[in-house]
């Protein structure tokens, strides 16, 4: 098996199996039901956005903190944020009282057995669109959000690198799962857009690897970042230096053997 095989394999063993993809959205028929009953018209429209509804959530065998995002927007507009936190926590407390149920802000996380719900409360704007709380204060103001205008930005962008900026997200994100998360799940998506892979058309065959390997040489933390961070990134570009120097060697097996102990599959886990 060469590096590009073994890397895509993995990309698509780090997509929902269908049961996973049943389970959460019998969850989320139910949670979506409980709430219009719970406030009974208080809440103007609920979605999900977010990594599950890009494509680019991981499984929670990848991904233990792997969660789906929930907006709810309220009609009511004259509260801070709290007031529709606090809302939010009593409304799991009476429905979903056997699972664990914290505060994170700017949201209620609701953890159940198979996948986390991270319940965002939501207003309407006087401008237009929507607001969340804000990191400002302390989460206790308001801040403009658009929860669905990453999708379009990204679907395009899969669209024009031959289908392989999502199986490179998925790969990116497993990496960062499995070094306790140096950098923030939804900033790494956005990083892998912004990046620039049109070199890697024009000298070669536009693989999965070569993505992979353009943006994890490309990463950086930052100087004044965390010491642990700056080495869980160096390591991964110390593993993908050498892996690269095999494969050019004439070691592919070697070269593949070395990539898949820095990125494993996960025993028994198939999509």
């Amino acid at each position: 098996m060469t590096i590009n095989s073994y890397l895509t394999q993995l990309a698509n063993e780090a997509i929902l199996k269908d049961s996973e993809k049943l389970s959460i959205e019998r969850s989320l028929i139910a949670i979506q039901t409980r709430l219009s009953t719970y406030f009974s018209g208080d809440i103007k429209k609920q979605f999900v956005f977010g990594s599950y509804s890009r494509g680019t959530i991981l499984p929670r065998a990848m991904d233990l903190l792997s969660d789906v995002d929930y907006m709810i927007v309220f009609s009511d507009t004259q509260y801070q944020p709290q007031t529709y936190l606090n809302k939010l926590r009593s409304f799991a407390e009476y429905h979903y009282s056997r699972s664990e149920i914290t505060q994170s802000n700017p949201t209620m996380v609701l953890t159940m057995n198979h996948i986390r719900f991270e319940l965002v409360p939501a207003i309407e704007s006087y401008l237009g669109g929507l607001q969340i709380p804000g990191k400002a204060n302390n989460y206790q103001n308001w801040m403009q959000t658009d929860p669905t205008g990453f999708n379009q930005v990204l679907y395009s962008t899969n669209q024009s690198n031959q289908s392989l900026i999502k199986p490179l997200i998925r790969l990116v994100k497993y990496w960062n799962a499995r070094n306790n998360y140096p950098f923030e799940s939804f900033d790494l998506e956005q990083r892998i857009v912004q990046h620039k892979f049109s070199l890697i058309g024009l000298f070669g065959n536009p693989q999965l690897k070569n993505y992979f390997f353009s943006f994890m040489e490309g990463l950086e933390v930052g100087y004044l970042a965390s010491q642990w961070k700056q080495d869980a990134l160096n390591k991964a570009k110390k593993i993908i230096k050498e892996a690269k120097e095999l494969d050019r060697d004439g070691y592919p097996a070697t070269a593949e053997e070395t990539i898949a102990q820095f990125l494993p599959r996960i025993s028994g886990y198939t999509s």
